[in-house]
This record gives structure tokens, C-alpha cells and sequence, in this order.
């Protein structure tokens, strides 16, 4: 048992305060931001999803699960219907395909692609509205956030991806809150998720990546109904001896058990992807892009790049000499030369093997070196750039920050949304989901919201 798990009194139990806030929380106690967030939040893997489900993962677990067309539970993006846990498996692990989806720095991965899923499986099941899925977003990212922050980074450093992990009981206490499972059975639903989390970084740049999140999804809901039916799991997941926190949470703190009623939704400070690339190779590239277009650099001009970022990057984004799309998002050195050649980052078939393999791109990433240096924010970085003239330039982003501009943002993530989905679904299911979606007033059915995301 760790030195912090020793030295919490027996009286205290992360687990049942989770449980306990889990159980009683409804949607009059989540604020008008909260809820907004929570809706771009949607919006936006909608978008993800939808675009993700041509991916060939998604054709393997269609055929290997052998989905009949039969079942209550859509798979977005296709006009297939499926069993709920089937439908939470596919269903997130299309929107992870991508790696297009939001991030939160407090899960140390990503929120919305594992409680959405859940929520809507179960919505479809039980036909909830808009607005239970909206509020088993903000319980299950706020689940997810907590134990995320009581696990601080040890976990993430020891190799686990925490989407999958944290994800998993995000999840559970998603389906737990709209299936309003008491104190107790919840407690019981998070025991169940604790042997069920898993995911490791040493799957990053493969179809096991998305695989997590839609494992994740999938055990959620899972956990939550064999909960409701009586199953049984440790009480004290968290911090049981042999536990979630003991096994796998090196540093484990046992901290708020409910949001800071003086701060923020952890939904608030969810953070969106404006390239299709992993998170961290962000900062890098929105650097590098402002120093090209205030210098009109060229990638030929180049003759070394440095990037200073933390530590943490070397274990997630540094696939050295990516041969495929999907690595190239994992490729932090790769994504920074597509920036300075003014590449589209954005744009999902910037991510293909011809890329990957361009004899220009390898030759310019071979000028393009890491260095780890001590920053306040992992997310952030500070880029330097040679010429071949002798001219210098450097740079400075934190893509850490939420926008402060929620509006602003809703606006962008429309734009990303429409960019998604218009060559799957059409212009006008495009406008009509998105206004679905993005309505203050979140009472529709979600019957509708389903048809028009299936309606291929």
C-alpha cells in the first residue's frame, strides 16, 4: 500500500463520497455553463463520430461482434442497430478513431468519448431526452475529473492511458446517475468498474488506442445495470488495500469527492481539438504556424527545429518515424513539419500513409529534435526555428487553457462539426443535428437526434 493510502484516516472513503454525490446529483444542481459546455461537448463527438464510423476499426468490430441490424441502440454513423453494450463498444471507439476528440487535463485523457457513448446506449434504451444525456455528461466527466485528480500523474507516468482507466468509471457513474441507482448500488457499479479499467500508452498510434475508450464506454454501462441488479464489488475501490489507488496510482491523493462549489463544471474546462492530432502535439503546431505566416518560412528553408516541451511527450507523441497515418498523429516531429510546410492539420486526410512515408517530410523531420524542459503546463511549449539564412525564431502556446469564450467557441466547433459531417449525412441533417444540439432549450427526444446521425 502507498504511503498516501496509509495515511488517510479509515473514517474517509473517496469511494462513497464519489458514490454518494453521484446518487443525488440531477440536473438542477448543474449550472447554465455546465450545461452549454456539456452540449459543445456533444456536439462536438457527434462530429467525431460520425466522421470515425467510415474508419476500418469500426468495419472489424461491426463483423467480429456480428451485428445483425437487431437491438435497441443506433451505431452512429451507420444505419445499423445493436445491443446497448455493443453500441457503447462501437460507438466510442469510432469517436476515438479520429483522435479528433475533446481532452481534459484533469482526466489525463479524454472525457466525452467514453460518457457519451454510455449516455446515449441508455437513452436509447430507456428513452431519455436531450437533457438526461446532457446530464450524464457533466456527472460522468466530473467522475472521471475527480478521480483523475486524486490519481495526479503517477498514473499516466506508469504507462497507463487514462481514457481508458478513469474513462471507465466516468462512465459508470454516467449510467449509474441516469438509471438513479442509490449511494450504495453505485458504489457497487465503481467496484465493478475498478477490475474492468485498463488501458496502456504503448497502444498509442493503433486501433487499440480507440479501443479503450469504446472498452471503456462499454464496461460503464456494464457496470451500472449488473449494479442495479444486485452485483456486488469492493465498496472502497478507490482506495481499498490492492485497490484502484494501490495498484495503479503511484502518488494517489484522496481529494474532493464533488465539484468545487467555488469553481468550475470539470465539463467547463474541457479542451477541443482544432487539429487531428494528439493533444499534445498542439501547442508545437499552433507555434510553428504563427512564425510561418508572420515570416513566410518554407519548409525548405528549415535547418533545425527545436521543440521544448515536457517530459511527459516522449511516451505519448514522439513515434519517431511514423509509417502510417494513424501514427503520424502520435509523431510530434512529423505533425511540426506539416505545420511549417502548411499542411492542414485539420484536415483528416492530412493523416494518410502517403505522408507518412514522403521522402520530403522524413528529410525535414530529421532536422527537428525534442527537448524536455520544466514547464508549468504539459500541454504548453516553446518552439525555436532555424534557417538556413541564419535567421532565428521562437515561440510560445499553452493549449491548456479552456476558451474563456464560450460562444467563440460554439462557433468554431460548429465549423469543425459541419466539416465532419456534411460528407456523410448531407447539408441539411448536418444543420438540423447541429441545431438539435446546440438548442439551449435540451428537451427533445433523442429519437430524432439518433435517426438523423444514422441516416447514411
Amino acid at each position: 500500500m502507498s504511503e498516501a493510502l496509509k495515511s488517510i484516516p479509515t473514517s474517509t472513503s473517496a469511494t462513497h463520497g464519489l458514490a454518494d454525490w453521484i446518487a443525488n446529483s440531477s440536473g438542477a444542481d448543474f449550472s447554465p455553463a455546465a450545461r452549454q459546455r456539456a452540449r459543445h461537448a456533444l456536439l462536438d463527438w457527434f462530429g467525431v463520430t460520425i466522421a470515425g464510423a467510415e474508419e476500418p476499426l469500426v468495419d472489424i468490430l461491426i463483423d467480429e461482434l456480428d451485428v445483425q441490424n437487431e437491438g435497441p441502440c443506433s451505431i452512429v454513423g451507420r444505419n445499423l442497430k445493436t445491443g446497448r453494450l455493443d453500441a457503447a463498444l462501437i460507438n466510442g471507439a469510432a469517436s476515438h478513431a479520429l483522435d479528433y476528440d475533446d481532452v481534459n487535463k484533469r482526466i489525463h485523457g479524454h472525457p466525452t468519448v467514453v460518457v457519451a457513448p454510455a449516455a446515449i446506449a441508455l437513452a436509447e434504451c430507456e428513452n431519455l431526452s436531450l437533457d438526461d444525456v446532457i446530464n450524464g455528461i457533466i456527472v460522468g466527466t466530473e467522475a472521471a475529473c475527480l478521480i483523475g485528480q486524486m490519481a495526479g500523474h503517477g498514473h499516466y507516468t506508469l504507462g497507463y492511458h487514462a481514457t481508458g482507466t478513469m474513462g471507465t468509471f466516468g462512465a459508470a457513474a454516467c449510467v449509474a446517475n441516469l438509471m438513479n441507482l442509490d449511494a450504495a448500488q453505485t458504489r457497487h457499479a465503481l467496484g465493478i468498474a475498478g477490475s474492468q479499467a485498463s488501458g496502456l500508452k504503448a497502444n498509442f498510434g493503433t486501433m487499440t488506442k480507440p479501443f479503450h475508450a469504446g472498452k471503456a464506454a462499454m464496461h460503464g454501462v456494464l457496470s451500472a445495470r449488473l449494479a442495479a441488479r444486485g452485483f456486488t464489488a469492493n465498496e472502497d475501490i478507490l482506495e481499498a488495500r490492492v485497490g484502484t489507488a494501490d495498484v495503479m496510482m503511484p502518488g494517489f491523493v484522496a481529494g474532493l469527492t464533488q465539484p468545487n462549489p467555488e469553481g468550475y463544471f470539470a465539463v467547463e474546462q474541457n479542451l477541443f481539438k482544432y487539429h487531428a492530432s494528439c493533444y499534445l502535439t498542439h501547442a508545437s503546431i499552433e507555434v510553428i504556424r504563427k512564425i510561418r505566416a508572420e515570416h513566410n518560412i518554407a519548409l525548405a528553408d528549415l535547418k533545425r527545429m527545436t521543440l521544448k516541451v515536457d517530459e511527459g511527450h516522449f511516451s505519448v507523441c514522439d513515434i519517431p518515424d511514423p509509417q502510417t497515418g494513424l501514427e503520424i498523429k502520435f509523431s510530434i516531429r512529423q505533425c511540426a513539419v506539416l505545420a511549417l510546410a502548411g499542411v492542414d492539420t485539420g484536415a483528416l486526410e492530412t493523416y494518410c500513409d502517403e505522408n507518412a512515408l514522403n521522402p520530403e517530410f522524413a528529410a525535414a523531420r530529421s532536422r527537428v529534435q525534442i527537448e524536455a524542459i520544466e514547464i508549468d503546463d504539459n500541454m504548453a511549449a516553446e518552439v525555436v526555428i532555424e534557417l538556413n539564412d541564419g535567421r532565428t525564431f521562437n515561440g510560445f502556446f499553452n493549449a491548456g487553457i479552456a476558451d474563456s469564450d464560450a460562444n467563440g467557441q460554439e462557433q468554431k466547433l460548429l465549423a469543425k462539426f459541419h466539416s465532419l459531417c456534411v460528407p456523410r449525412i448531407g447539408e441539411d441533417d448536418s444543420q438540423k443535428l447541429a441545431t438539435l444540439l446546440t438548442a439551449s432549450d435540451n428537451s427533445a427526444d433523442f429519437a430524432s437526434i439518433m435517426k438523423l446521425a444514422t441516416r447514411i
